[in-house]
């Protein structure tokens, strides 16, 4: 098995699609696992680390509207 330098932040192949509801009643072990996964260390309770994880993986218009995980995302223009 091929070892690799850590390098610290590794962005996983996948955004996380969680809802902002589903944030809010996710439990630490998990959330402290999906923090984890991207390179997030993050020392709090759960309610900061709830709001930290909302502040890091939601679009600002999901702060007020619920996504499923099964809603397309909306595009986004680059320019």
């Amino acid at each position: 098995m091929e070892k690799r330098a850590n390098y610290g932040f590794e962005m996983p192949l996948h955004y996380p699609r969680y809802a902002k509801s589903d944030y809010e009643k996710m439990d630490e072990e998990r959330l402290d696992l999906l923090l984890q996964q991207y390179g997030l260390n993050f020392g709090g309770d759960l309610e900061e680390k709830r709001r930290f994880a909302m502040g890091a993986f939601l679009w600002p218009d999901q702060g007020q509207e619920e996504f499923s995980s099964s809603c397309p995302r909306k595009s986004v223009r680059v320019y």
